[in-house]
């Protein structure tokens, strides 16, 4: 596999993001995802610690949820249940064990289908969670690999109750030469796999609050 030369590559990258953060300032309508630019003024922190300034490649979005703030964190945090409510992650792998806390790491995949240029593979990331707050925010790093490809990266995650629910606000940047060859593809498709996870996890959420399937 060559990297970037693939759009299929791409766009199954992108639509499992790896890491990052955001600090929403207004809160979205409900249900709707808010996306902001991708170079925001003020990024997302967890702790004083952000995404990576330097990166080309960012995006920031948020979403309000409709349900408890403990019941959005639980489902963010108990990551190898993801598989359960994100239809692209294909498995996930505590390399810890206790609560989800500073230093807790885990390995999760997620599909590449075959395109033209490639046969279908697998994309590898491991993320450490480097810091924490309960309820509040997390912020973890790590590397996604596959045949290839290198990618390193930074996610930020903000929770704060809000009229209507819990406002979670998220940010990610990328870095590598793969994603660095082509900025706008790779802004893109973070952004759509950022807004699908906001929304996966929306529907989760709420589905569990209100005791129905999702």
């Amino acid at each position: 596999m060559s990297g970037i030369h693939s759009t299929g590559v791409r766009a199954a990258l992108f639509t499992a993001p790896l890491l990052l953060g955001l600090l929403g300032t207004a809160a979205a309508p409900a249900g709707a995802v808010g996306s902001h630019t991708s170079h925001p003024d003020k990024s997302l922190t967890c702790r004083g610690k952000g995404v990576d300034p330097d990166a080309l490649v960012r995006h920031r979005t948020e979403i309000v949820i409709n349900a408890p703030l403990r019941t959005v964190w639980k489902l963010q945090t108990d990551v190898e249940r993801w598989p359960s409510w994100q239809t692209p992650v294909e498995t996930v792998e505590r390399l810890d064990h206790g609560p989800f806390r500073k230093g807790s790491a885990f390995r999760w995949t997620t599909p590449i289908p075959p395109n033209p240029s490639t046969p279908a593979t697998s994309l590898d990331i491991t993320s450490t969670v480097q810091q924490i707050k309960r309820n509040s925010c997390i912020r973890w790093t790590g590397p996604a690999i596959g045949e290839g490809l290198r990618i390193e990266g930074v996610h930020v995650w903000n929770f704060i109750k809000v009229r209507g629910g819990v406002r979670v606000s998220t940010e990610e940047t990328h870095t590598g030469a793969q994603v660095e060859a082509d900025v706008p593809t790779a802004t893109k498709l973070l952004r759509e796999g950022l807004e699908a996870w906001l929304r996966d996890l929306k529907s989760a959420a709420e589905a569990r609050a209100h005791n129905r399937p999702h």
